[in-house]
């Protein structure tokens, strides 16, 4: 086997990671198949495993490698959806709901204290959305726990928004807060990536024809699944 020549003027975690970054994008390495252990990429290179491991969580961190515990690392599909950014909901043309889980609980995630919600005990209704057998967005919404059975079991089949319309319940007003933030525990598994990915996030805070309901939630997928579009008239 020829050792691969790698280039003195970078360290060597840099070297190792941009050869590997070449293998990838010439194809040598192709998508969802597992690129070889750090054991091997170490005897090839002739470093430590130590800069593999940097390397690679270089290349995790771009969106480029993925690892899974107990498979190996792969190559990623590149395959970025981009959505036209509706105030209401995302677009779900070729998409399909999971329910995740109907909880009743206060909200202690500090990323919606931007939304200011309650201090209060609220339903809290968590889902993914699909599409291609690939979960690309993960949805947790929060509500009055007041609110009907026959609108809760709704929840699990579509967004919040759609359920409460269907009884006669619209949003009068909108506020939206869009950023990016690492991955929390909540998400890298459905998403199988590395805590700490980088996520695209939207938060929201609902007002609605109802006094007594008001919907408090965050959307998010990993940046490199999903990107917002909008129109200005």
């Amino acid at each position: 086997m020829i050792k691969p020549q790698l280039q003195p003027s970078q360290s060597l975690h840099e070297s190792v990671r941009e050869e590997l970054r070449r293998r990838i994008a010439a194809g040598t390495y192709p998508p969802d198949v597992a690129i070889p252990s750090t054991a091997m990429l170490s005897e090839e290179f002739s470093v430590s495993s130590i800069t593999i491991k940097r390397a690679l969580r270089d290349l995790q961190a771009a969106g480029t490698l993925v690892s899974i515990p107990g498979k190996g690392t792969y190559v990623k599909q590149q395959k970025r959806l981009l959505r036209q950014l509706d105030v209401m909901q995302p677009s779900l043309d070729d998409t399909s709901i999971r329910s995740v889980s109907v909880t009743r609980e206060k909200i202690s995630d500090p990323t919606l204290g931007t939304i200011a919600p309650r201090d209060q005990v609220m339903l809290c209704v968590r889902k993914t959305i699909w599409m291609d057998d690939e979960p690309i967005m993960h949805d947790t919404t929060y509500l009055s726990p007041d609110i009907g059975n026959e609108v809760v079991d709704e929840f699990g089949e579509r967004f919040v928004v759609d359920a409460l319309v269907r009884h006669s319940i619209h949003v009068t007003k909108t506020h939206l807060v869009i950023d990016a933030a690492p991955a929390t525990a909540e998400v890298e598994e459905i998403f199988g990536i590395p805590n700490g990915y980088p996520m695209l996030r939207r938060l929201y805070r609902m007002v609605t024809s109802d006094p007594g309901i008001t919907v408090y939630g965050v959307l998010q997928a990993p940046f490199d699944r999903l990107a917002c579009t909008v129109d200005f008239p």
